[in-house]
């Protein structure tokens, strides 16, 4: 290479954007720098342009776990229709309003997305149905947690790469997830909007589709509150509005205000204490704290959809059926074990039989588990 040559290619390299001079121009003191990262169990060299965040942040969405929520349901199961969400469009939807406040509260927005896509990839069929079954099969034997599992998902079981098991992701994505186990611990802030980005996410769309799939209608649902204010809001506004496009309409308006009161409240409680550091936010012991006016509205909201909607006589039958399905999927590659999968079958030495069997019953979609029931239960 000449001299020339050579000078063009160090002056592009110059060129680039390094994750340590975008973050030193945008992130506020208290986030979590890149820089700062402890690293990884396995170590690897840095990479020239991408930042530790940002490669947890792909080697998640990369894994067979995350690809596998696209079969598994949120709340409503696929014979409902196929309107409602899933797991994983749960789980971009909570991405991206983890997003959006991370970045208006200048937090690492690369560490957030990782930590958001990550949040629900330990979920085994058929949502909180699937997991309350597993745990009851596992009683004996540590129970069973999807926040749990998530790390057993990409600290053993995910095989991509030929130097580590599972993903090798950072401690500070680790150190996240195990605060979803743990939530007495103080956490990071990004972790906290992860938190509060699922509420308001779920919150919203299980409105969206429960009216969709004509569990509730709008008008039971004014009973609450804060809902009977923001359709009034949006019928005064768009006059002669359909019941479809309000029911749209009264979605995004209550993302909408959750996140707009959260970060009036957050960036107020954030200029007072004047964080040098994200050390300092934990060391603190600081929680975002959100208006008691809206939470207590929002509890409102959850206790009508707990009574009206999760627990209503339709999603009862289905979820009673999942569970039947899950039991008896357990009992059986209990008794018969020739039945996992080679790797399964080997983890029975490191973990025992009962929980090799559930771990592979949690990665399971919703249509493959049901498939195996119908294979080789009922038969």
């Amino acid at each position: 290479m000449t001299e020339p040559e050579q000078s063009r290619s160090i002056a592009a390299v110059d060129s680039l954007q390094t994750i340590d001079r975008r973050e030193s121009q945008i992130l506020a003191p208290y986030a979590t720098f890149s820089k700062e990262t402890r690293g990884r169990r396995y170590p690897e060299s840095a990479h020239p342009y991408r930042g530790p965040y940002q490669r947890d942040r792909d080697r998640v969405v990369h894994s067979a776990a995350f690809r596998r929520l696209s079969g598994k349901m949120q709340v409503f199961t696929g014979e409902m229709g196929d309107y409602h969400r899933t797991r994983l469009t749960h789980t971009h939807e909570v991405a991206s309003i983890a997003r959006t406040l991370a970045r208006a509260l200048r937090l690492n927005e690369d560490l957030v997305e990782a930590l958001a896509l990550l949040h629900d990839i330990g979920h085994p069929p058929y949502g909180h149905a699937g997991e309350e079954a597993l745990d009851e099969c596992l009683a004996g034997h540590g129970g069973f947690s999807h926040n749990a599992f998530a790390l057993t998902l990409v600290e053993s079981l995910e095989r991509r790469y030929a130097e580590f098991p599972g993903l090798n992701l950072s401690y500070e994505v680790l150190d996240g997830q195990r605060h979803r186990i743990d939530k007495k611990r103080v956490s990071r802030l990004e972790v906290q909007i992860v938190d509060l980005a699922d509420s308001i996410s779920y919150d919203a769309a299980d409105i969206d589709d429960a009216v969709k799939l004509g569990l509730t209608t709008l008008s039971e649902l004014a009973e609450v509150k804060i809902v009977a204010e923001l359709l009034e809001e949006i019928r005064r506004r768009y006059r002669g509005v359909s019941a479809s496009l309000a029911r749209r309409e009264l979605t995004r308006a209550l993302i909408d205000l959750r996140v707009s009161c959260l970060l009036e409240t957050a960036g107020r409680d954030l200029a007072r204490h004047a964080f040098a550091s994200a050390d300092a936010v934990i060391e603190a012991g600081f929680q975002f704290s959100v208006d008691r006016e809206v939470e207590e509205q929002i509890g409102q909201l959850e206790s009508f959809l707990y009574q009206r909607v999760y627990r209503h006589a339709k999603l009862v039958r289905v979820r009673k059926a999942a569970q039947d399905r899950v039991r008896a999927l357990f009992g059986y590659l209990c008794a018969h074990p020739e039945r996992l999968p080679l790797f399964h079958r080997r983890r029975i030495a490191a973990v025992g039989l009962e929980r090799a069997c559930g771990e592979y019953l949690a990665g399971m979609t919703d249509r493959y588990c049901d498939r195996r029931y119908r294979e080789w239960v009922a038969r």
